[in-house]
């Protein structure tokens, strides 16, 4: 990751700015979130630092060891934001690389204040004196909530000068979690530029893919176009599999060799700017669908174009899957996989043995990203039940990724025994349906056979 913002500070103050409105209405406090410490991998090597999504989306701030206090008044609203991060230090800059240190990280980075990290159990002991509450992702860092504990301890000793030590410890989380989950123009031009960049890796990894080369191949084209173009990282570890490793959801081997007349799956995305894309395209190692992968595999399309045409605002969560589950049942009693009607399949959920996830997840600085998928205005008074699944509205961004993975079985018909499809795409809710911003992939039937033709 850069050193530096690709953002501009204001765009990060902005979001400072609606959280405090938010602590605000519950009675004010002091909101506390760290960046994350470097992670050893082995020995002395570490793995790459990947910031805190929730600590980069107030902050853009890239460095490891740093914590934001936001500082809310409860009557008037107003806030301050403080920024404890590493001091300049010019020998471990030789050794690890630049550091900005307190003055300039205040500067380049909109803060109102920044102290040393060193500094931060003596930060805390000040600042949290005399406030209603502290606010934490309760359960998701210990040494913070160890720390603060502590300082609590502190503050409450100081009871006899009047000073008095916050009431509350509240979980910010599902503040932060809303918040993230409709994304600005900032973040949907950054997940837009990811998908490009993902979606022509795919299209190399197919023109890459042959007969007799082993999947950790394909998944090196995947890692080098990611980078080349940018991408600090890959959102989330490649499935790169091969005939019958398709039917395992999460593979992770990549290390079979691919065969003649089998089915590769590539579920793949990259990381940029710390906002994930997530595709998944399913394609012939050959250069050509037999009959019985193409029957499947245009149920598939079709499942995904139905829960396409379900996705808009206004409809449940729920529905784009539940549009899907239909198409393929129907497509499962079509090739004599099923034998029930669809409405005994679907009740009896005879589908589950070849679809056993969800259609959809939220996308975004993680890739199965923050918030609820249950509607939080849901009330039994009201006729809705609270299990109920939210609606979606415009600025939510879900996959949609229908499949069928189907293993050998007395009854199934051999021919379609160890054929796993899956087709993902990433989509944006409109004000009048949603957008799909993937599709530079290839997915149709023809628009794979072109591209598989054109292979070296």
């Amino acid at each position: 990751m850069s050193n530096y913002p690709t953002q501009k500070p204001a765009l990060y103050a902005d979001r400072r700015a609606r959280l405090a409105q938010k602590v605000a209405a519950l009675g004010g406090g002091v909101v506390l979130l760290q960046s994350g410490v470097e992670v050893m991998r082995n020995r002395d090597s570490d793995y790459p630092f990947r910031s805190d999504s929730y600590f980069y989306y107030l902050t853009g701030f890239p460095e490891p060891e740093a914590c934001l206090a936001l500082v809310v008044d409860g009557v008037t609203g107003q806030s301050r934001s403080i920024l404890f991060c590493r001091d300049k230090n010019e020998e471990r800059e030789i050794w690890d690389g630049f550091r900005f240190g307190p003055k300039a990280a205040a500067k380049r980075f909109g803060f109102d204040q920044a102290s040393s990290i060193d500094d931060l159990e003596e930060g805390l002991n000040a600042l949290l004196a005399n406030q209603p509450a502290v606010f934490l992702r309760l359960g998701e860092d210990d040494s913070l909530e160890g720390a603060v504990a502590e300082v609590l301890k502190s503050v409450r000793a100081q009871a006899r000068s009047g000073v008095t030590a916050p009431s509350a410890v509240v979980d910010v989380s599902h503040l932060l979690d809303e918040m993230r989950l409709f994304k600005d123009a900032a973040e949907l031009g950054i997940m837009r530029k990811a998908a490009h960049i993902s979606a022509q890796a795919h299209r190399a990894a197919m023109q890459a893919t042959k007969p007799g080369r082993f999947e950790y191949e394909v998944e090196a084209e995947l890692l080098y176009h990611f980078r080349r173009h940018g991408s600090e990282f890959p959102a989330y570890g490649s499935i790169v599999a091969g005939g019958a490793n398709a039917c395992v959801l999460h593979y992770r081997a990549n290390n079979a060799k691919l065969k003649a007349g089998d089915l590769l799956l590539i579920d793949a995305g990259c990381e940029l700017d710390n906002y994930a894309s997530d595709i998944t395209r399913t394609f012939p190692v050959s250069g050509q669908f037999s009959k019985a992968q193409q029957s499947v595999y245009e149920v598939v399309l079709a499942a995904q174009a139905a829960a396409i045409d379900a996705t808009k605002p206004g409809a449940r969560f729920n529905d784009p899957h539940n549009a899907a589950v239909e198409v393929l049942t129907q497509g499962l009693i079509d090739l004599g996989v099923i034998k029930a009607s669809l409405q005994d399949a679907i009740a009896e959920a005879l589908y589950k043995p070849f679809y056993m996830h969800r259609t959809s997840h939220w996308l975004g600085m993680d890739v199965h990203d923050c918030g609820s998928y249950r509607d939080p205005s849901a009330k039994p008074e009201d006729g809705v039940e609270p299990h109920t699944s939210r609606k979606l509205e415009p600025g939510m961004v879900l996959t949609i990724e229908p499949g069928l993975y189907i293993r050998p079985s007395k009854d199934v018909p051999e021919a379609f025994h160890n054929i796993g499809i899956r087709i993902e795409d990433d989509a944006l809710v409109t004000s009048d349906g949603c957008e799909i911003y993937t599709v530079d992939a290839p997915k149709t039937v023809d628009e794979i056979h072109a591209v598989m033709a054109g292979r070296g």
